[in-house]
């Protein structure tokens, strides 16, 4: 095939690395869970995890044929269409862990908000590549911001905490590094500060009034192991099997705490079991995995010769580094754990996809960089 000849092979290769490291990881992590809870089939989220990567990468097979000009449209309708499923099912849908924010059919959980993360990648970058010359002009430069705004409202609304930091997080430093004049930015940053410092307050003087009390407890993150019958049982029993893990870990397969002991062990809080099998080299590892994918990721964007692909794929790594930042803070208590998962390893479909997607992107801009330097 003529794009996979010219598409960037050290992103290629060291992506195909982390997702077979992540599917290994699945099993490991979920397969005592799903022996015990599913029906005796040890396989099951191993098989789901698999099932998601092929098809996965079936339509970015697809994606990766379609030119970087075709990203805006496309960016503007999906991200519109996803906006209102994104409201459609807050009112509707139905509430799990204290969020509405899935599409369920016959076992397989979607989740809008996630998608929409790739979605405003594209919207933003190329909005600012096709308006240049009104950098200088505020009207026409917060038209995404706007937009990126009423998304994220509604993905608060949703009660998904950790995705609504992500997504405000990138949308930001997409803005941030466009070409839109430093006065702008300034102003922009300016009003940012305020009314972060003006949520902070409200949040400590309003309490469980202004946050829900299960999300205001995730604020209550530290020493997790004095308060292990009540908020800290998930990040104490992750403190259990890192500490378990030490420098070369228990061996693959071998973790105790995926015994039931640590919840979500396949999802949020497999860095921990994979430190506990693997130790912290194996950790090391997969760390720097992740660095060189992110490093190659901003080359790429270095060499093209748009803003809009520049953009993007500074966009893809923000959003990679982003995802891997607060998850490993949540996990290892730097931070409150807020249900992000952590990309290539957590067990789920709506990750997987749009980690597959955001790596598409920047595959698609390599190849047409290196069609036209040939």
């Amino acid at each position: 095939m003529k794009i996979l000849r010219k598409i960037d092979k050290p992103l290629l290769i060291i992506s195909v690395i982390l997702f077979a490291i992540g599917l290994v990881a699945v099993y490991s992590a979920s397969n005592v869970t799903a022996f015990m809870l599913n029906d005796a089939d040890p396989s099951r989220y191993f098989a789901k995890e698999a099932f998601f990567l092929f098809s996965g990468f079936l339509v970015c097979f697809i994606i990766i044929k379609v030119p970087t000009k075709g990203y805006g449209g496309f960016s503007w309708l999906f991200t519109l269409v996803l906006i209102g499923v994104i409201v459609v099912i807050t009112i509707l849908g139905q509430v799990i862990n204290g969020m509405s924010a899935w599409i369920n059919y016959n076992g397989l959980g979607i989740q809008p908000s996630e998608f929409i993360k790739i979605t405003i990648i594209p919207l933003i970058a190329t909005f600012y590549d096709r308006n240049y010359k009104y950098r200088n002009n505020m009207k026409v430069v917060m038209i995404p911001m706007i937009v990126a705004m009423v998304a994220a409202a509604s993905i608060v609304f949703q009660g998904d905490l950790g995705t609504a930091i992500i997504f405000i997080g990138l949308c930001g430093l997409m803005f941030f590094f466009s070409p839109v004049s430093n006065r702008i930015k300034f102003r922009i940053l300016g009003l940012i500060l305020i009314f972060a410092a003006f949520l902070g307050i409200l949040i400590m003087a309003g309490g469980d009034k202004i946050l829900p009390a299960d999300k205001l407890a995730r604020f209550d993150f530290k020493n997790p192991c004095e308060k292990y019958i009540t908020t800290g049982n998930q990040l104490c029993n992750s403190y259990i099997a890192i500490n378990g893990g030490g420098l070369t870990g228990k061996g693959l397969g071998n973790s105790t705490q995926k015994y039931l002991y640590l919840p979500e062990a396949h999802t949020d809080f497999i860095f921990s079991i994979f430190v506990e099998e693997l130790g912290i080299l194996g950790a090391v590892v997969l760390i720097s995995l992740y660095f060189v994918l992110i490093v190659r990721i901003i080359v790429i964007g270095k060499m093209s010769p748009t803003i809009a692909k520049k953009m993007i794929c500074y966009g893809v790594s923000f959003y990679l580094f982003m995802h891997i930042i607060v998850n490993l803070t949540g996990v290892l208590g730097i931070l409150p754990m807020t249900g992000v998962p952590l990309p290539f390893m957590s067990y789920g479909g709506s990750i997987c996809w749009c980690t597959l997607l955001a790596l598409t992107m920047v595959q698609r801009i390599s190849y047409e960089n290196n069609t036209k330097k040939a």
